[in-house]
């Protein structure tokens, strides 16, 4: 039998799955790693663990599985996106640690290309918004930040990655310095209409050309592993930022589809197909996938802070013991209490973008306690959910009636959750038998480059549902529920 290992290089962990010839998940393992506070809205991570994660994952799911690297016939990554690495090709040395897509450092520099009336033309070429949360504006920062950046990686003594990019590297032993379309349009600098890197923007932010990765399709070759790293040379196949290949792992590949990922942030994607729509709702404009050199495109909402409020609330807070206790405790709560959380962190993401909100709860009162905070953190979910539901369905000027919202990652096993989603939306959410679809995405891209796999029309059709949650209150209810969020969003931020 041959096998299929899918490299989750995520926020907090990376995950390697193992996926037979029938695309089943055999076996899996995980490790986390810690993330780095420098500064108030700085994030940070350690290279090195980015890395040696990947190689212990990878090793152990084979451990478990009692399996020779040979069987594995190809590797498909996927990863946080917009996260940052600059190295020196010749030691494989990172110049600072990786500048993770929720870190903020850059939001003044960010500001002053918006005062200079710059955002229209970065979006018109990228389909971004100005914002510290995309690779641009990070790469600028550490060229600035360490003694002569420019002219190092001028001269190519520095390149640029996204972490998929820096593990091929690795991986390959250094002989791939190579990314695909769904990564690139996350950097703020690969034109998405003329599918290449954009001089203009790389002039603007003070970045060579020549420390940018190759381009290529989302399943594609990119390169062997290293023989001495696994003891095989194992080619890697498929390559999407872990959105994207949630997206596939979905099989949202009809126009007007859309999934949403409740992971550490919330993303949702809506399919636009071959249609390039420019948002006037604050939305993204981003690579679905490119497959075959035909590009996909979608529009995309990006929530911060989803799973992450509840991380804090056990980390910080203590208040529970584990994640998973969310949904129980908020159904203890007091209904009678109207509490609202913004959990706005590390700022507010799409539709608002606005970088430096920081959060806050309101309506508390002296019987508020734990449970009524944690269900008015979990309903903010739903809340910041809506909010990118409707501006997509604005921009592709549709009504919701025919909304189908397919749902994935970490929080989308909270029954709790999902029922609250379904009810504030007013739209049916379906949960899929197999919830690693980010994984599930990677390793069909990489699959069927291998030809082990079958196409997108046979894929589709492979799709379970588990469960489907669908609204029990009224759109009455739910209005009045959403309309005192928006009340203070629009109040105090």
């Amino acid at each position: 039998m041959s096998y299929i290992v899918a490299i989750d290089q995520g926020t907090t962990s990376t995950r390697s799955i193992l996926f037979d010839q029938n695309m089943k998940a055999i076996n899996s393992s995980q490790i986390e790693f810690k993330q780095y506070f420098p500064h108030s809205g700085w994030v940070e991570h350690d290279p090195e663990d980015l890395w040696n994660t990947t190689v212990w994952s990878f090793k152990d799911v084979l451990k478990k599985s009692n399996l020779t690297p040979d069987k594995v016939v190809a590797i498909g990554i996927t990863n946080q996106r917009e996260t940052t690495l600059v190295w020196d090709p010749k030691t494989g040395k990172c110049v600072t640690n990786a500048i993770v897509w929720q870190d903020r450092r850059t939001s003044d520099f960010c500001k002053k290309l918006k005062d200079k009336s710059l955002e229209e033309m970065i979006k018109n070429k990228t389909g971004l918004l100005l914002d510290p949360y995309f690779s641009s504006t990070k790469i600028n920062w550490i060229l600035n930040n360490i003694p002569d950046g420019y002219i190092k990686a001028k001269n190519g003594e520095l390149i640029f990655g996204t972490v998929d990019t820096y593990l091929i590297w690795k991986l390959t032993g250094g002989k791939s310095h190579v990314t695909d379309a769904t990564n690139a349009s996350r950097t703020m600098l690969f034109n998405i209409k003329d599918h290449k890197w954009d001089e203009d923007i790389c002039n603007l932010m003070k970045i060579p050309t020549n420390m940018l990765p190759k381009v290529l399709n989302s399943s594609d070759f990119f390169g062997e592993v290293d023989k001495n790293i696994f003891g095989s040379a194992i080619p890697i196949l498929g390559v999407a930022g872990d959105q994207q290949a949630a997206t596939i792992g979905q099989a949202c590949f009809n126009p007007g589809m859309i999934k949403s990922t409740y992971g550490t942030g919330c993303f949702a994607l809506l399919n636009t197909g071959s249609e390039l729509i420019k948002s006037k709702n604050n939305l993204l404009t981003t690579i679905a996938y490119r497959m075959n050199n035909k590009t996909t495109y979608a529009l995309e909402g990006s929530i911060f802070i989803a799973g992450a409020v509840v991380q804090w609330l056990r980390d910080e807070m203590k208040f529970l013991k584990f994640a998973n206790e969310s949904g129980a405790l908020a159904e203890q709560a007091d209904q009678d209490q109207r509490l609202y959380f913004i959990p706005a962190f590390t700022g507010l993401g799409a539709p608002y973008w606005k970088p430096n909100a920081r959060g806050a709860i309101f309506g508390l009162n002296r019987n508020t306690g734990q449970s009524e905070i944690i269900k008015a953190a979990l309903e903010s979910i739903a809340y910041q959910s809506l909010d990118l539901i409707n501006a997509m369905y604005l921009d592709l000027n549709l009504s919701k009636e025919n909304l189908i919202l397919r749902v994935d990652g970490g929080m989308s096993a909270s029954d709790w959750t999902m029922q609250n989603l379904s009810n504030i939306i007013q739209a049916p959410v379906d949960r899929p038998v197999f919830l690693e679809t980010t994984a599930l995405g990677a390793a069909w891209l990489a699959g069927f480059k291998a030809e082990l796999y079958p196409n997108i029309e046979n894929f589709s059709k492979l799709w379970k549902r588990d469960k489907r949650f669908t609204p029990e209150i009224s759109e009455a209810e739910s209005n009045d529920l959403y309309s005192g969020w928006q009340n203070l969003i629009q109040k105090f931020y």
